[in-house]
């Protein structure tokens, strides 16, 4: 009972009930402020009660006269006073500050803590009597132990202090030192968190950053966050350059690709020259740092297509040897397949119903294969393409422009179904652009092919006119409601319009067609 009493009246002396109110009322606020920062609350809560312990311990040596009744009172005394100022630290800068739109970087954040609880235990230690400046200046050998010591966590220390205060390197930059590369996620005193694309968190002291070299990607002043990739192909000699280049330039310029930056556009160029190849690269500019090999895939996809189209395979080495045993009649066999499905296509094509079967079988030899990429713009509104589509596989979107901007879908294509007979006929320009949904495999006419064939048959030109000037008109009579004699007037009118462009545009006289 004796040492209870002890205790109250080490309690009463030092108002440690007053102290431990205050510090539960504190930290409950605080709490309340700071939800999202409970691991600084939490060793707050254990130094308070660390404290509370040592306060019960020091009235009971107290009580019992013991020597270490000092040194357990400075003990507890110095556990209060940490806890107060993580407390009051996590109230100024994760509630008030934050409030005022203030925001303390973290390591300022420790370094301020870590020196206030320094100064904080000097002179608890000094009012205590112990004299920690006489200790520490007159033993050189304790001072070079504790600056060995401490070197390499002073220089982490003064590095990331220098990161922070020259704005070299900031949280959410994409940064590579050596062979690793990854956004930065936080600076503390001691390191930088580096987290990779591979979902990896790489811990890089701060001295290792202010010493050696770092490159900080995509970073130019006074311009947006932007990085240049570079995607290298190979195509054979016997292409020139110049087609090469305009080739790929147009398939990805223009064109909306997610994470391409449309200024600076994208561009192509000869980098080298091989044995029997020229090296290409294109150059793009990257707006979404963490998805570099995910937009080098669509970006060579674009080329492979764009290639393909244009008959441009890309290269293999030189002294690639093909042996292959295939039988005339195996080749002939692969060809006739070819040419029935060559056939089998244009027959779905209605404006080609006129068309004798040797006609159609002439047109055949001059379809050209013209495969796009899924999100690949196959023709755009208002585009000269003197050529028609046959959709073999896959869907396509066909979408117009409306007012104020943007686009609107207005139809699907799939296989089987056709555009563009109108330019190839008529030469307009494209009326809506369409847009591949998936891989899509086509087929293409251009005009110089339909040519050949209306030079020997100018009459086609009349019959055409006809069938193109009744699917106009089938959609104008729903959408206008038109009367069987307007309808028949609209007809004449139309179909004699479309007679003429077709005539001019494939260069026929009037009396070509008598």
């Amino acid at each position: 009972m004796r040492i209870f009493y002890g205790i109250l009246d080490e309690i009463r002396e030092d108002e440690t009930a007053l102290v431990l109110v205050a510090a539960i009322a504190l930290l409950a606020l605080t709490r309340w402020l700071s939800a999202g920062h409970r691991e600084r609350l939490r060793s707050a809560a254990v130094l308070l009660a660390m404290y509370a312990v040592l306060v019960v311990v020091a009235g009971a040596l107290r009580f019992g006269g013991s020597s270490l009744y000092r040194e357990t009172r400075l003990a507890a005394f110095v556990l209060a006073t940490l806890a107060y100022i993580g407390v009051v630290a996590t109230l100024l800068f994760a509630s008030l500050l934050p409030r005022i739109r203030v925001a303390v970087p973290k390591i300022v954040q420790d370094v301020i803590v870590a020196g206030s609880s320094l100064v904080a235990i000097f002179l608890h230690a000094t009012r205590a009597g112990v004299n920690l400046s006489g200790l520490i200046a007159t033993s050189a050998v304790l001072t070079a132990v504790i600056g060995l010591a401490f070197q390499d966590t002073l220089g982490n220390i003064v590095g990331g202090l220098a990161l922070e205060l020259d704005d070299s390197v900031e949280v959410g930059d994409w940064i590579k030192v050596g062979d690793v590369v990854g956004r930065v996620t936080e600076i503390r005193w001691r390191y930088t968190a580096i987290e990779t694309r591979n979902w990896e968190t790489v811990i890089l002291p701060n001295s290792l950053l202010v010493k050696g070299q770092m490159t900080i990607l995509g970073r130019r002043e006074g311009q947006p966050v932007l990085w240049r990739r570079l995607v290298y192909f190979n195509v054979d000699f016997r292409h020139s350059p110049d087609e090469v280049i305009d080739i790929v330039q147009n398939a990805v310029r223009g064109v909306a690709i997610d994470n391409v930056a449309a200024v600076p556009s994208p561009n192509c160029v000869l980098m080298d020259l091989g044995e029997s190849y020229g090296r290409y690269c294109l150059r793009y500019w990257l707006s979404d740092l963490a998805v570099d090999d995910p937009t080098d895939s669509v970006i060579r996809t674009r080329i492979y297509y764009a290639l393909r189209r244009a008959g441009i395979s890309l290269s293999m080495p030189a002294q690639a040897v093909f042996l292959t045993q295939e039988s005339t009649d195996r080749k002939r066999e692969k060809s006739r397949e070819d040419e029935e499905r060559r056939v089998d296509a244009l027959r779905h094509v209605g404006i080609f119903a006129a068309l004798a079967a040797e006609e159609i079988s002439l047109l055949a030899k001059h379809l050209h294969r013209a495969p796009f990429a899924p999100n690949e713009v196959m023709t755009r509104q208002g585009a000269e393409a003197n050529w028609l589509y046959i959709i073999m596989h896959g869907g396509a979107s066909v979408r117009v422009a409306v007012q104020g901007g943007g686009e609107r879908e207005v139809a699907k294509l799939s296989a089987g179904d056709f555009f563009g007979e109108m330019s190839l006929l008529t030469g307009e320009r494209r009326s809506a652009t369409v847009v591949a949904l998936t891989a899509v495999e086509c087929y293409r006419l251009d005009k110089s092919a339909f040519q050949e064939l209306i030079a020997k048959r100018p009459e086609l030109a009349e019959t055409i006119a006809d069938l193109l000037a009744r699917r106009r008109m089938e959609l104008g009579a729903v959408r206008e409601g038109l009367g069987h004699k307007a309808e028949n007037e609209r007809l004449r009118v139309t179909q004699s319009d479309l007679l003429n462009k077709i005539r001019s545009f494939f260069g026929l006289d009037d009396g070509d067609t008598k």
